[in-house]
């Protein structure tokens, strides 16, 4: 080949180079600048809350996740105790963060019926593989003779992230040192059983049957009759009397405990 052909060749390769660099450097610049005017902004409050939530993404806290919690508690929109799981550590820790003081209220599941297979009398046998769910909506609603009472195939226990709830004897029990308070049996009991309650309750009635007491006692021998001497004796008016059903309202309740003193069927829990 000869000198001028091999220059020719040199020319087009850093020609094409040149060119190669001129497209980078402009790519380069036009990246520089579209990120300098499109960059979103970065909360560093809310990056530091993200990570100092626990990161189950449960839902308990009623957000999407912990980004959405952290985002909401950022904005003002949620408070820095919001996270069940975190429970008091990870609340102090995104109150320090945002200064100011957490208040902390310390929650659990709870299930309100005692008809276990020694009380509860059931209407068949079953057995098989059926969830709460599938019993529920099947004519009769399930096996047990008390159509509110609970199922007992552990529709909640497989839901629970924390080992927190078995069925023990035929009913659901809560662990109360193990649960988040997440909610999630909550939303997996098709008989409406499981609330959360403050961890300081002391008295819950143990019972969701709206039957009338000649009939709760037909189908459970701890279920609550309707009689109404809880409510008439409360000193406090801390007891909702309705559809033949006794409730507590733990933001009256003094804890005097004359409702459990006062309840026949023995009904009202003591809660230790």
């Amino acid at each position: 080949m000869s000198l001028l052909a091999i220059s020719t060749t040199l020319k087009g390769i850093l020609f094409a180079i040149a060119i190669v660099g001129g497209v980078g450097l402009i790519i380069g610049i036009a990246l520089g600048i579209a990120g300098k005017f499109l960059a979103v902004e970065v909360d560093e409050k809310e990056v530091a809350i993200r990570e100092a939530l626990p990161g189950n993404n449960c839902g308990g806290c009623g957000y999407p996740g912990c980004d959405g919690l952290a985002a909401a508690i950022a904005k003002g929109d949620s408070e820095p105790s919001a996270c069940p799981v975190g429970g008091e550590p990870v609340a102090n820790k995104i109150a320090e963060i945002l200064g100011v003081e957490a208040k902390v209220v310390k929650k659990v599941a709870y299930v309100s019926c005692s008809g276990d297979c020694d009380k509860a009398k059931n209407k068949y046998n079953y057995y098989g593989n059926m969830s709460c769910e599938d019993a529920a909506n099947i004519p009769g609603g399930g096996s047990k003779a008390c159509s509110y009472g609970c199922l007992g195939l552990g529709s909640c226990v497989k839901v629970c992230e924390f080992d927190a709830i078995h069925v023990v004897n035929g009913k659901a029990i809560v662990d109360r040192e193990k649960c988040k308070a997440c909610g999630k049996c909550v939303e997996a009991c098709p008989k409406g059983l499981i609330s959360i309650i403050p961890y300081d309750s002391k008295y819950m009635v143990k019972c969701s049957s709206r039957d009338k007491g000649k009939d709760v006692m037909q189908a459970c021998t701890a279920g609550c009759i309707g009689c109404g001497l809880c409510a008439k004796n409360c000193p406090n008016a801390a007891i909702d009397f309705e559809y033949n059903l006794a409730t507590i309202l733990q933001d009256k309740c003094k804890n005097c405990g004359i409702c459990k003193e006062k309840c026949p069927k023995k009904v009202i829990e003591e809660i230790n």
